[in-house]
């Protein structure tokens, strides 16, 4: 794939999907959302930004931030089989995709926690999913700009600055 950092460019089913970077807003929500994982992450584990993650056949996303089940990733991409939560930061070009397609996706790939952003209110609101039966299920949503959870792992997050 092309290689151009002024776009995120994925892979769905052999088909390419272009969508810019995000705003000031989106990377700084991504910073701390990432930030703030990783501070509470047990040893185990590791948070990353923007990682090309593998799905089956031709599906290759780069999810805003992620918790892997192990450290010590290597190579370009890394299997859907070793991410514990996704987290996506919505924006304008990407929200459908984010909440509908992505959801699905990660849900078929058996990813146990996705952690959904969303910037467009005055305050930003989160929630958590957790796969359960191969649905998402509502595990924790922000109040007044704090997401707090226990699993997979105790953290909060500020989103308000």
């Amino acid at each position: 794939m092309p290689e151009d950092n002024s776009q995120r460019i994925e892979l769905l089913d052999g088909m390419l999907h272009v969508s810019p970077m995000g705003n000031a807003l989106h990377q700084r929500l991504v910073f701390e959302a990432s930030y703030s994982l990783r501070g509470a992450c047990p040893k185990e584990l590791e948070t990353t930004i923007e990682l090309n993650v593998q799905f089956d056949g031709d599906r290759l996303f780069i999810p805003d931030f992620t918790v892997l089940k192990k450290r010590g990733a290597k190579g370009l991409t890394v299997p859907a089989a070793d991410v514990l939560l996704i987290g996506e930061v919505l924006s304008r070009s990407t929200k459908v995709n984010d909440l509908v397609l992505k959801r699905q996706v990660y849900a078929e790939a058996g990813i146990s926690y996705y952690l959904i952003i969303d910037p467009a209110q005055q305050v930003p609101k989160a929630t958590l999913f957790e796969l359960e039966e191969g649905e998402y299920v509502e595990l924790a949503r922000s109040e007044a700009g704090v997401l707090t959870f226990e699993r997979p792992f105790p953290v909060t997050l500020e989103l308000a600055s």
